[in-house]
This record gives structure tokens, C-alpha cells and sequence, in this order.
């Protein structure tokens, strides 16, 4: 079916109300679809449509990012973007993988693509020049066209790109627009990474399509956002677990004075959402018990868009990402096969939906492993309890297999979180004679803790006990500062 994009077609019902704002000021819904346009006639230039072209861009400025991402898609191309922080070799990585056209870039960030695209013979385009081209008529993109290629973290093996259409994007966003009942008069920030799907769906996509009203920061700013919550700036704010932790750090170092403004602000807010990594039950309580808002955590992968999430109206509980959301089947498989219909079995993660993408860029093995008879397998272990779905853990990574129990590292973070003088952790599988793994973990320790190894054995048997773990956990790393401030390594020692 070839006709408009809707998502470009509910901009045009939204005229003049203001789509993105920043330090340089308001756009509407009007000026972004017209220099998308102008974008998209530059990027066609004698052509009638780029066919499915991928066009590589990169650019800080919520503005500037959406201009270019609405350009692309409306001149027929697959957008590709580029890692602000990525180093000349993933970008090259990206680049070449996608076998991109070409690469669209602001101003600001010329130079740190203008040596890489000459070395690859890519046309480097400047996106505030491309501005000036005259608007022509533009092709229809099909719904079913490929729309967008995001990659991987790579942690395992060379990113991969996830392949997106159009029809995969739209029904990850109103899936979130009818769960979490986005409306025109929201407002939110968006200071997360533009090359990651929790940015560019759950943020930008989602409140363009509402008619909301973003405001775009190029990084996190703590003290400009802390001043905008308190100015009552905001309806809905999303981020990741590290910035909750921070915010929580801040407002904790403030006086009563400073800190009530922002409280309120933060209480105001209808709705505050977690995601992009495991929300340490410990954060949640603190954020509820700080600003009195209970924190929505979702589960979704760049392959899926969003699949699970707590209500928004409902309990939201800690450690739990709750229930499919609508138009997503959700189930798990256990290793030997079977479908588990009953609470408290752990097994895979899989997912089906309009939202699941249509495939991984050139590696066509590796997409058909990847389904089993139509659902995706998320290499993810979760169990649900009462209803409500639990992440255990990547199984590649975060489940350790010791004494024939299969433990989640995440979990026994979790706990160790809760000490009040551990500041950070990581806990893995270390190889084991006797148990196949052992259960090892690095602690980072508040500055001022004297905290002993025998005392964090003795709190690690009372509190660990409950997640069957071998009477064998090893401390890696107890990294608690000197006087200097400078981290200190212990050698390898038993925790039990």
C-alpha cells in the first residue's frame, strides 16, 4: 500500500503547535514538515525515489535529528543513524556493513565524518545546506518498506543490523500511545541516545505522533533538567536506571529548600518510566519513598520494540516488568522444548507481533535462527510470578548454571545493592570444578565505608540464602578507596 506516512500525515493535523524545543528555540509540527521535505528533495535529486537507499546521519539537536530522520523516510530511503560516541572504526563498521549511500551530518559535527566518508568515497551532505533546496513532490513509501537499520551492542559477537519497515514502526508506537496513553498535551524531555530504540521510539517517535511536545537536550544535564522539573516543565519523563540513581544522589545532596520544588515537580509528573536495563528494586523504593512516584519498568530489544511493561494504571512492582502489552504475544519455552503454562518455571523470552522486525541486514542464517515457528527468541530468561513477568537475565550472560540450579546474576545484584555501603556490582559465573560455575562477584564500596570481608559474608549468608546459591561465593574484587581516593584490588578471595 503506497500512500503518505500517517506519521507524517498526524503532523500536518498538529500546524503550528510546537513539536521540539530547545535552547534556540521552538519548531512546530509545520516547520518540521517542511524542512523535512526540502531534505528529502535534496537527497532525490534527479531520482524519484531512493528505493530503499540507507542513509547514514548523525546529529545532536532533537530538531535536526527529526528533520533528517522524516527527510529520508519521506524521499524513500532507510535511515541509518550514527552513535554520537562511536570511534572512527564502528562507524566505519556501520557504514560499510549498510552499504550506505551516503551520510547526512549538522554543521557541528562535520569533522567527525568529513576524514572517514573521503576515505570511503561517501557523499557527505550537510543537512543546514540542504535546507535550501526547493520542495518537489515526494514518493510515497509503502508501509511494508524497510524503514530503518539499528545495530546491535555487538557484545557477543560483530553489532547486527536490525532491520525495521514501517508498518514494524508504527505498531511499536501505538502500541506504547495506547498503553501508557500518550495525548497532545504531553511534554517530555529527551536527553537518551538517538541511535538507540528507547530515544527513538518510546521517545521522539511516540510524542510526535501524539502531538506532544518534546524538549531536546544533546546530553543528560542534571541541572538544567532538575530546573525544568521544578519550573513544572514536564508530563512525562523516561530514562535509565544509571540517571535515576544520579537524580536520586543529587537531590540527596541538596537542602530541604532546594530539593522541595524539584520534589513537587517530580510528583506532578503523570507518568515516569524505567527501562533499557534491570531497575535495581532497592532505586525503585528509593525514587517512590523520595518523590512519591512509582517508576513503570518495560522490557523490549531493538529487534521488538517495547513487548512487556507494568500498568500504567495498576500496580507497578519492583523487580518485575510486568505483562505483555497490547497487540504483543509473549511466551516461554523451556530448554528442552516445552511451552510453560505454569508460574514460577523459568524459561526463554519469545515474542511475536506487528512490532518484531523484519530481519537482520545481510544475514539471512542468523535471522532464521533466530525465530522459532514465527516467534523471536530473545536469548532472554524471565518467569512469571503472579502474573507479572521477572527478567532473570540474558541466558548467554547473566545466568549462572551452579550446583544444578540455574541463578540470576541480576537477582543477586540486586540484593547486594541493598546494602547500604555497596555503592556498585557485578556479579558472574566463574568456572568451577565442583559446581560448574561459581558465583563470583566485584564490589565497589561507598567512600567512606570501612565495611570488613567477614562482615559482608556474614550479611551475604543471611540475605543470599534464598536463591539456593553453593556455599561458595567469591569476592573478585572488593574495591573500597584509600585516603587518596584511589581504588584499591584485593587479590581473589572467598566470600564464604
Amino acid at each position: 500500500m503506497t500512500k503518505e506516512l500517517e506519521l507524517i500525515g498526524r503532523a500536518r493535523a498538529k500546524g503550528d503547535s510546537i513539536a521540539i524545543s530547545s535552547t534556540t528555540g521552538g519548531r512546530t509540527y509545520s516547520d518540521l514538515l517542511d524542512r523535512s521535505a526540502r531534505i528529502a528533495s535534496s537527497l532525490l535529486q534527479s531520482h524519484d525515489d531512493l528505493k530503499e537507499a540507507r542513509i547514514a546521519f548523525l546529529a545532536t539537536d532533537g530538531y535536526d535529528y527529526a528533520s533528517i530522520q522524516w527527510g529520508i523516510w519521506r524521499a524513500g530511503g532507510v535511515v541509518v543513524p550514527l552513535c554520537l560516541s562511536a570511534a572512527d572504526p564502528e562507524l566505519e563498521y556501520t557504514l560499510t556493513n549498510s552499504s550506505a549511500s551516503q551520510v547526512v551530518v549538522t554543521q557541528e559535527l562535520r569533522s567527525k565524518l568529513a576524514t572517514l566518508c573521503e576515505r570511503l568515497d561517501l557523499t557527505l551532505s550537510i543537512a543546514e545546506e540542504m535546507g535550501d533546496a526547493p520542495a518537489r513532490a515526494l514518493p510515497k513509501a509503502g508501509i511494508d518498506r524497510r524503514a530503518m537499520i539499528l545495530y546491535t551492542s555487538g557484545t557477543t559477537s560483530k553489532p547486527k543490523g536490525v532491520v525495521s519497515t514501517h508498518a514494524n514502526i508504527q505498531a511499536q508506537i501505538e502500541t506504547l500511545v495506547d498503553a501508557w496513553e500518550w495525548q497532545a498535551s504531553d511534554r517530555i524531555p529527551l536527553f537518551l541516545p538517538l541511535h538507540h530504540i528507547h530515544g527513538i521510539i518510546n521517545v521522539l517517535s511516540c510524542a510526535l505522533w501524539s502531538g506532544a511536545t518534546i524538549e531536546a537536550f544533546p546530553s543528560f544535564k542534571i541541572d538544567e533538567i532538575l530546573s525544568r522539573i521544578a519550573a513544572g516543565a514536564y508530563t512525562v519523563f523516561m530514562a535509565v536506571p544509571t540517571i535515576y540513581v544520579k537524580l536520586i544522589q543529587a537531590l540527596n545532596a541538596l537542602s530541604d529548600a532546594e530539593r522541595e520544588p524539584i520534589i513537587r515537580g517530580f510528583a506532578d509528573l503523570r507518568l515516569m518510566i524505567s527501562g533499557s536495563a534491570a531497575l535495581p528494586a532497592s532505586v525503585h523504593e528509593q525514587w517512590t519513598a523520595l518523590t512519591g512516584q512509582k517508576l513503570l519498568e518495560r522490557y523490549g530489544m531493538t529487534e521488538i520494540g517495547m513487548a512487556l511493561s507494568n500498568p500504567f494504571h495498576g500496580e507497578r512492582r519492583p523487580r518485575a516488568v510486568g505483562q505483555p502489552l497490547p497487540h504483543v504475544d509473549v511466551r516461554l519455552k523451556s530448554e528442552s522444548g516445552e511451552i510453560i503454562a505454569n508460574e514460577n518455571e523459568p524459561g526463554e523470552i519469545q515474542v511475536r507481533g506487528p512490532g518484531v522486525f523484519n530481519k537482520y541486514w545481510n544475514l539471512p542464517d542468523i535471522t532464521a535462527e533466530s525465530f522459532d515457528e514465527g516467534w523471536f527468541r530473545t536469548d532472554d530468561m524471565a518467569v512469571i510470578e503472579t502474573g507479572y513477568y521477572r527478567i532473570m537475565g540474558r541466558l548467554s550472560v547473566d545466568i549462572i548454571k551452579s550446583g544444578g540450579y540455574k541463578l540470576s546474576a541480576l537477582e543477586i545484584e540486586a540484593t547486594l545493592l541493598k546494602h547500604p555501603e555497596i555503592r556498585e556490582c557485578a556479579v558472574i559465573g566463574m568456572p568451577d570444578d565442583t559446581w560448574g560455575e561459581a558465583v563470583s562477584a566485584a564490589v565497589v564500596l561507598e567512600d567512606a565505608s570501612d565495611l570488613g570481608l567477614e562482615e559482608l559474608r556474614e550479611w551475604c549468608r543471611d540475605r543470599l540464602s534464598t536463591y539456593k546459591i553453593p556455599k561458595k561465593l567469591l569476592i573478585l574484587e572488593s574495591l573500597p578507596r584509600n585516603a587518596m581516593g584511589k581504588v584499591t584490588k584485593p587479590p581473589l578471595r572467598d566470600l564464604f
